[in-house]
């Protein structure tokens, strides 16, 4: 166990210290379809960390804000190495260190080559990618370099996914969008022992 001080300027609150609001975002993360993925924080006793933390300090939003990842994790109409694809350009983007570390493992275990992941994680359009693939990361890619994608990549993703399958993907880069944010400005410490990911 490591006795460096905790970074996190979001300190983590002790279950037993949660306001009855927060206390409605801590039951719902708890029971919510994220305790079903191995290795989520959520799933063990005691404060809820990652961006979930710093969601307690405002549980209205905060709520809104969870259930919202949920939904674009959970229900998206996007297949789910693609979502996490999604993801990972977002995480890479904001270089977002805690992000990354969490959704490249689950977009490997999606599917993604480990190859494609290191592209990514090094600002390179990954070689090799199929064309799901390649849309999802042109369209993703382009949102957040140009604030907005064009025709052609629009008609890429609403061709091959639907109007929802573009929606979605919209949804997801926003989202963890604004999960990077908390976790760079809470500077959300990695698991002990982990290497920061991205440069």
């Amino acid at each position: 166990m490591s006795n460096a001080p905790d970074p996190r300027r979001f300190k983590l609150i002790p279950v037993e210290n949660l306001n009855a609001e927060q206390k409605v975002v801590y039951d719902a993360i708890r029971s919510g379809p994220r305790t079903k993925l191995a290795n989520f924080s959520g799933s063990k006793p005691g404060p809820l960390g990652g961006p979930f933390n710093g969601m307690l300090r405002s549980p209205g939003i905060g709520n809104i804000v969870q259930a919202l990842g949920g939904e674009i994790r959970f229900k998206s109409s996007i297949p789910s190495k693609l979502n996490e694809l999604a993801i990972m350009v977002t995480a890479r983007y904001w270089t977002s260190q805690y992000e990354w570390t969490a959704h490249c493992k689950l977009a490997l275990e999606a599917g993604l080559d480990p190859a494609k992941a290191r592209d990514v994680a090094e600002n390179r359009r990954p070689a090799n990618m199929d064309e799901d693939e390649a849309i999802v990361y042109d369209f993703s890619r382009e949102l957040h370099e140009k604030k907005s994608v064009s025709d052609e990549n629009f008609k890429r993703a609403v061709d091959r996914f639907g109007e929802r399958g573009a929606f979605d993907l919209i949804a997801v880069n926003g989202y963890y969008s604004l999960v990077s944010m908390i976790l760079n400005v809470d500077r959300t410490p990695l698991p002990e022992g982990v290497a920061l990911p991205l440069k």
